[in-house]
């Protein structure tokens, strides 16, 4: 995720204006935290790294004291500043994602509302604060305040992406405490095809420490393979090469040491790169649906209690952008077991895929 803020010269220290902004809060004076709020968003600009650290948390804990009608994802994206550049984002985490999830549900109710005290062919309105009038909170209902918290919500809900993933990118934990619980959410906005939260959903649904059941149709062979991290089946596509072409276990094109560098590497590319990685498989589900490289792990769906794909010939060669899907989220596949003659064809029977090419199974 690229830098929130760029960097500037002659703004107040962090440390003392994040002191301001807690007290303002506190307080619950308004001007003052207008005030402080604003030189908060300067010095985080000129700050070092260190302020950075030791602020990220505290920023992050004044969100559920913030003015719910404030610049809240704003305060959230400081504090995500601070997690890119060192902060702890377990302990941002917490208060910047429960933000998020009010801020989905919010939006939510207010489509909810939209819809139903409005005439039947009125779409959603467009998430622009441009909207926010007297004539639109009214017909939201309900005390007035409540109603412009939910048009705001609305209007600025893709805004929390860029703190969202800059904790949800950056820790395991992270993802195991909170994301199940907003992906919902998330994904129920998303259908409503008002926004654009491809970002927040992937980071959400980002598999780790994953077994997954993978049967080679070709060669009548099966794997038990661990993933974790990973943004896309692009990704995916190219990690399974690495380690059952790679590995010897199945034939094929071996993937460029490059492309598996890109997707495994804890460092980040600098940009876009040109490397290629070249599709290996046919990425199949257990009922012999495609599973498209545009998709994502969670895709696959379980059998049985586990995630089972089948790997076929590829029906035409394609390749694309070795780069994954979020820079700073390293993915990673490790071949864990391979499943006896025995496993592997109860496995296979539980496709309708058809019998392995190949091999005793």
């Amino acid at each position: 995720m690229n830098v929130i803020f760029k960097r500037k010269r002659g703004a107040k220290g962090l440390t003392a204006t994040v002191s301001e902004l807690e007290e303002a809060v506190a307080a619950r004076d308004g001007g003052r935290t207008e005030r402080a709020f604003t030189s908060m968003v300067k010095a985080v600009q000129s700050a070092s790294d260190d302020e950075r650290v030791t602020a990220g948390p505290r920023l992050a804990a004044i969100l559920p004291a913030f003015p719910p009608i404030g610049p809240r994802p704003l305060l959230a994206m400081a504090a995500g500043l601070c997690v890119e550049r060192g902060a702890d984002p377990v302990d941002c985490a917490g208060p910047i994602l429960g933000a998020v999830h009010q801020d989905l549900l919010d939006a939510l109710e207010f489509a909810r509302r939209w819809t139903d005290r409005g005439a039947s062919e009125d779409g959603l309105p467009e998430p622009d604060e441009k909207i926010i009038d007297d004539k639109l909170l009214n017909r939201l209902g309900g005390d007035g305040h409540e109603a412009r918290r939910l048009a705001l919500a609305w209007c600025a809900v893709e805004q929390w992406q860029p703190p969202a993933l800059a904790v949800l990118c950056r820790s395991v934990e992270v993802r195991r405490r909170y994301s199940s619980e907003l992906l919902p959410a998330c994904r129920e906005l998303a259908a409503l095809e008002q926004h654009d939260l491809k970002c927040l959903a992937h980071a959400l649904a980002v598999l780790d420490d994953e077994p997954l059941v993978v049967l080679h149709r070709p060669t009548g062979t099966g794997f038990e393979i661990r993933i974790g991290g990973i943004g896309d089946n692009f990704q995916l596509h190219t990690l399974l090469s690495h380690v059952l072409i790679g590995g010897g276990k199945v034939p094929g094109n071996v993937p460029s040491a490059e492309s598996v560098r890109l997707a495994t590497d804890p460092e980040p590319a600098l940009g876009t790169t040109r490397t290629v990685a070249t599709g290996a498989f046919e990425l199949l589900a257990a009922n012999g649906e495609r599973i498209w490289n545009e998709g994502l792990p969670d895709d696959i769906p379980e059998v049985e209690g586990r995630r089972l794909l089948v790997l076929d010939d590829p029906a035409y060669e394609r390749s694309w952008n070795a780069d994954r899907f979020f820079p700073h989220l390293p993915g990673t596949a490790e071949l864990t077991r391979v499943l006896s003659e025995d496993e592997t064809r109860e496995w296979f029977d539980r496709t309708s895929c058809g019998s392995p090419v190949h091999g005793s199974t």
